[in-house]
C-alpha cells in the first residue's frame, strides 16, 4: 500500500497550510525558508481584520485596501523582527497603524499644498458635510486619533484588551482607560444614556 501524502503537503509537493495551523508555526515556516504559501496564509486569515482597522481609520476602502497592501509588504519585510512576543495579529496590527501614520503624515503634507493653491486661487473647496458619513464615523469624529484607534481595535476589529495592548505597547490598564474615556466622551457628546449602548 502506497503512503498516502505528508501533512501539510499537497500532491504537487508544495506545503499546504490551513486553519489548524497556529500562527507561530506559519511564522516560522515563512522565515525559516521563506515560505511564501506560509505568509499568503498568514494574510488570507488576518486580510479582512486588517482592512476593517485601516477602513475604520481613513474611512475610505478603496485607500483601506492600499494600505492593507502595504501593510502586509512591510510585515513580509519585517518579518524577521517577530519576536513571538504576544499575538500575531497584535504585531500586524501595530505594522497597519504605522503605515496609515505614514499615509497621513503624506497626505497632510498633500492637502496643505492644495490648500495653499486653493487660497491663491480663488474659492475654498467644499468639505464633506457629516450627513455623508456613517453614524459610527460621527461617533469616531469625536475622539482624539488615539481613542479612536483603541476603539477601532476594540469594537470593529473585536480584538481582547490584552491583544490591543500587544498591538499598540501600551499596558492592558491603559487600553481600558482609553476605552472607558472614549465611551464616555461618545455618550456625553451625543447624550446616549448608558443603558442604550455598551
Amino acid at each position: 500500500m502506497a503512503p498516502g501524502p505528508l501533512k501539510g503537503v499537497a500532491l504537487s509537493g508544495k506545503p499546504t497550510y490551513g486553519p489548524g495551523d497556529l500562527d507561530d508555526y506559519l511564522v516560522a515556516r515563512a522565515l525559516a525558508q521563506e515560505d511564501t504559501a506560509a505568509f499568503g496564509e498568514l494574510v488570507r486569515r488576518h486580510q479582512s481584520r486588517v482592512r476593517l482597522f485601516l477602513g475604520r481609520l481613513c474611512r475610505n476602502p478603496a485607500q483601506a485596501d492600499d494600505l492593507a497592501q502595504d501593510c502586509f509588504l512591510h510585515a513580509w519585510e519585517k518579518l524577521p523582527g517577530f519576536r513571538g512576543q504576544g499575538s500575531f495579529i497584535g504585531w500586524l496590527l501595530r505594522i497597519a497603524w504605522t503605515t496609515f501614520l505614514q499615509s497621513k503624515r503624506q497626505s497632510d503634507r498633500y492637502r496643505a499644498v492644495l490648500d495653499s493653491a486653493a487660497r491663491t486661487a480663488g474659492p475654498h473647496h467644499v468639505n464633506t458635510t457629516a450627513a455623508e458619513q456613517s453614524d459610527l464615523d460621527r461617533l469616531l469624529a469625536v475622539l482624539t486619533q488615539e481613542e479612536r484607534r483603541i476603539m477601532i481595535l476594540s469594537y470593529a476589529c473585536g480584538l481582547s484588551h490584552r491583544e490591543i495592548s500587544d498591538a499598540t505597547d501600551m499596558p492592558v490598564g491603559t487600553v481600558k482607560s482609553i476605552i472607558h474615556r472614549g465611551k464616555l466622551k461618545i455618550r456625553e457628546t451625543f447624550e446616549i444614556a448608558d443603558h442604550q449602548y455598551g
